[in-house]
């Protein structure tokens, strides 16, 4: 899937690791595994590929929304719209990284 990013800083934790924003500041380990998450994503090639994950817990909010786990707190929410006829390419919009408990 090609990955655009919603927020800024959103794109500043995956590529940096870090986030100029104090408000967007997440432990060291919830950064790694947003991380992988994304990667995860990137890999996919389509939305059915990521059922066989089951430590994902991928659900579907709304139409086109959908949210996997990055670890037990937190969820990394995103939507997937596809473009084209001929060529399906899935684009996935990260939206928002949320606490599952609050």
């Amino acid at each position: 899937m090609v990955i655009e990013y919603e927020k800024d800083y959103l794109k500043e934790l995956y590529d940096s690791g870090v986030c100029k924003n104090k408000k967007y500041r997440f432990q060291k380990q919830v950064v790694q595994k947003y991380q992988k998450r994304i990667d995860t994503l990137m890999a996919a090639t389509r939305k059915e590929d990521l059922f066989v994950f089951n430590s994902l817990n991928f659900e579907s909010l709304s139409n086109d929304y959908y949210s996997i786990r990055i670890d037990y707190h937190y969820r990394l929410e995103f939507k997937i719209r596809t473009e084209g006829t001929e060529t399906l390419v899935s684009i996935c919009t990260i939206t928002d990284i949320t606490n599952h408990y609050q």
